[in-house]
């Protein structure tokens, strides 16, 4: 064997500062390693928390839907009932001019029944006391009249709303305003006498 000779001082703080570099390597390598695992953690953390909440808004997206598809429904059924209503009125007040008051209070009963229910289920009559509304009425013709011009004189037919949704405009006559002399007949609404 060759003669080794002892290391000097120099030699060993070489060695020492080689081993300490590569400790401080292998620290680096392992602190950056949990910074990465922190990093990916945090980051899946953020999508599953994402996700959930995405999952959430979903729910409350469907729930909302389901319920403005019932309201629709219904609210095509009671637009389909209107025409049931206005017959009950016509034979109300047919059999109350022609016919005994027996037959005319059994159709009240009916027809008071029926409203209740609908009513009940988020029907409402359109209000048609006072001024012309664009959004709650139709015109069907005006007449002159001592009135002021846009007031509702005779409701043709009844308008109706659904849970505060316009179904059907209640269909008016409305004054245009030009009084009424002695000499003068009411004129329709293309000027006609």
């Amino acid at each position: 064997m060759p003669d080794e000779k002892p290391a000097t001082n120099e030699q060993k703080d070489v060695k020492d500062v080689g081993k300490r570099s590569q400790n401080s390597d292998e620290a680096k390598a392992e602190a950056n390693d949990k910074r990465n695992q922190n990093n990916e953690y945090e980051e899946l953390r953020e999508r599953i928390l994402r996700l959930a909440a995405e999952f959430d808004n979903y729910k409350k997206r469907v729930k909302s839907d389901i319920e403005n598809a019932k309201s629709a429904g219904r609210a095509e059924m009671m637009k389909d009932m209107l025409s049931v209503l206005d017959e009950f009125e016509l034979a109300i007040n047919a059999s109350s001019k022609s016919s005994g008051e027996n037959m005319s209070k059994g159709f009240e009963l009916v027809y008071s029944n029926l409203v209740d229910l609908l009513k009940k289920e988020g029907l409402a009559e359109i209000e048609t006391d006072g001024p012309y509304d664009p959004y709650k009425h139709e015109i069907l013709m005006t007449k002159q009249s001592i009135k002021k011009e846009g007031t509702i004189l005779e409701v043709v037919k009844k308008g109706y709303t659904f849970n505060n949704v316009l179904i059907r405009p209640a269909a008016v006559i409305i004054s245009n305003g030009k009084g009424l002399n002695k000499d003068d007949n009411v004129a329709d609404e293309g000027g006609k006498k």
